[in-house]
């Protein structure tokens, strides 16, 4: 059913319940896991994978750790980077690489804070021709 799922991170506490949540799905489907995380700021909008810097090294050792837990779980995994507005990006990887589905970890903020912060997984899910599994949060 969902052969390779593409899993957003963003390196916050949001991240552990969808974590979880698609190391058992990938498990149960035997589905591969692209984990992807979006570098943002001006450097990255400016320069993209040239931005480098300790915040970059941070992300990627996040990306790491986190696929070694899936692997340990018996599913592949791969940690993919890219550079700009969050919601353009993740469109961007699915369009050019593809998956089954896409699953993102979400804040649970309410209408002021979703408005600041730009509808990240909203903007997603209606721009792609994929399930998006959202889960928010606890």
């Amino acid at each position: 059913m969902y052969k390779t799922i593409l899993l957003t991170l963003d390196a916050s506490p949001a991240d552990k319940p969808i974590i979880d949540h698609v190391r058992a799905l990938a498990a149960r489907l035997q589905s591969s896991v692209v984990l992807l995380h979006v570098v943002t700021g001006v450097q990255a909008e400016f320069r993209g994978p040239d931005a480098g810097g300790e915040t970059v090294g941070e992300k990627r050792a996040y990306l790491e750790a986190v696929q070694r837990e899936f692997e340990a779980a018996g599913t592949t995994a791969r940690v993919e980077l890219a550079f700009g507005e969050p919601a353009r990006e993740i469109v961007r990887w699915v369009e050019a690489n593809g998956c089954d589905l896409v699953a993102m970890g979400t804040h649970g903020h309410r209408w002021l804070s979703d408005i600041v912060l730009g509808f990240t997984a909203s903007r997603v899910q209606h721009a792609v021709s994929v399930p998006v599994l959202l889960l928010r949060r606890r």
